[in-house]
């Protein structure tokens, strides 16, 4: 199944170990930085909340900007600046000591990651085609778990509220971590150029811009789902099920770095086989499955809630359940979600397609730090839990109503990919 997944240009196979590389620095911090914020800063949790919330809004603003310059520039022009401020970000993040700084130093973040999804997203598309595309979006979502897996094992392992070095320590190694891919991407000089004129193309910028996009309507419809599930789902992952397991669970931020752990190791042992399962078969049907999914592991959230401090035992397990489910329905979306932006893509207008899919997680990020921080930090969990369950299923009603708008090829209906030949990996 690896070696299927695997894609057949080696240019992609080494943009694929940059992302297993800086995701092990990621997975350093991933799940800190609203109890860093709080416990070690002194923000309340109404800031912290904020503040992040502000770095997903300048990451918004600025994804359309990201788009129009991958597409008129090439995807190698913008990533390359875009990992070292993000490094330099993420780095400067160990010297936060006010609300002031915190939201200085996260909006050189939210710059330096504005572009940095669609950018890679559309770099990957280029080096890939059609039939394994959502194979190796897959892969890539897999070993991002995996290098954020491990990262989070090592975090766990060593972070201490009472000694705030070590905290200042893992957001210096993350901003390191955004170093390899840059080094890779530099040691490939043929990737990443416009993809207009590498396909020969006329030379003047691609005509249409967002318009073009946005009259798009299946897409449309596929930007509505992936915002009602990002603000139920991911966006809720730093703030709000962090803040959920620590203050109305009431396990210790080591329980969340072990529940991260199960997230990744769920990823990695399925993956490969969802890959397999998920060829030939309706991918809105997919799509729609992540919402019930996702939901299944809200409510189990809810459940230790219930639990808490009665019995801590059992309120960890939830805990480490919530995020393992909820790391199977990140199996199903990850290589769907990019498979199908893509295949309603042009290429001279790729860039900007990948751009407003990733302005999905731009929004998200805003509205669910500032709705999670302060519902939970004024102890309404339950209120919480009941908006993320109905936001998730809701998404999964807009994942069925997007299949009618499709072609068999674009929702993967009787696509599947023939074997791949021996020789043809090894090239």
């Amino acid at each position: 199944m690896l070696r299927r997944a695997l894609p057949t240009r080696p240019e992609a196979r080494r943009i694929l170990l940059g992302t297993l590389l800086s995701a092990v620095g990621r997975g350093l911090t991933l799940p800190f930085l609203f109890i860093y914020l709080t416990d070690l800063r002194g923000l309340s949790d109404t800031t912290a909340g904020l503040a992040i919330g502000w770095c997903g809004a300048v990451t918004l603003a600025l994804s359309p900007v990201g788009g129009t310059l991958i597409d008129r520039f090439g995807a190698r022009r913008v990533v390359l600046p875009c990992l070292v401020l993000e490094a330099v970000g993420t780095g400067l993040l160990a010297l936060v000591h006010s609300t002031g700084t915190a939201f200085a130093v996260l909006t050189l973040v939210a710059v330096g990651s504005s572009a940095l999804w669609s950018g890679q997203a559309t770099i990957l598309a280029s080096l890939t085609d059609d039939g394994e595309r959502q194979r190796v979006f897959g892969l890539q979502f897999a070993l991002l778990n995996l290098g954020i897996g491990l990262g989070g094992l090592v975090s766990g392992a060593v972070v201490d509220v009472a000694r705030p070095v070590t905290f200042q320590a893992i957001y210096l190694l993350d901003a390191l971590s955004y170093l390899m891919p840059a080094v890779i991407l530099l040691t490939l000089p043929q990737v990443g150029h416009r993809l207009a004129v590498a396909t020969g193309a006329e030379e003047r910028p691609a005509t249409g811009g967002y318009l073009t996009v946005l009259r798009d309507r299946p897409f449309r419809r596929l930007v509505v789902f992936g915002l009602v599930l990002t603000t139920c789902g991911y966006a809720q992952i730093e703030v709000g099920f962090t803040a959920y397991a620590i203050r109305v669970v009431g396990v210790t931020p080591r329980v969340v770095a072990w529940a991260l752990a199960a997230n990744t190791v769920m990823i990695v042992l399925s993956q490969l086989l969802v890959i397999r399962r998920l060829e030939g078969r309706s991918r809105t049907g997919a799509l729609a499955a992540v919402g019930a999914v996702f939901a299944t592991a809200w409510l189990v959230l809810g459940a230790a809630g219930l639990v808490g401090t009665g019995n801590a035992l059992l309120a960890a397990l939830g805990v480490v359940a919530c995020s393992a489910i909820f790391g199977f329905g990140e199996t199903l979306l990850s290589p769907v979600m990019p498979a199908l932006t893509n295949a309603l893509a042009t290429d001279e207008l790729r860039g900007r397609y990948n751009a407003m899919s990733s302005m999905i997680f731009g929004i998200s990020g805003v509205i669910g730090p500032v709705t999670a921080g302060p519902l939970i930090g004024a102890a309404h969990g339950r209120v919480w839990v009941v908006a993320v369950v109905g936001g998730c299923l809701t998404a999964s009603v807009i994942a069925l109503s997007l299949r009618r708008l499709l072609d068999p090829g674009q929702d993967g209906r009787g696509t599947l990919a023939p074997p791949r030949e021996p020789e043809a990996v090894a090239r």
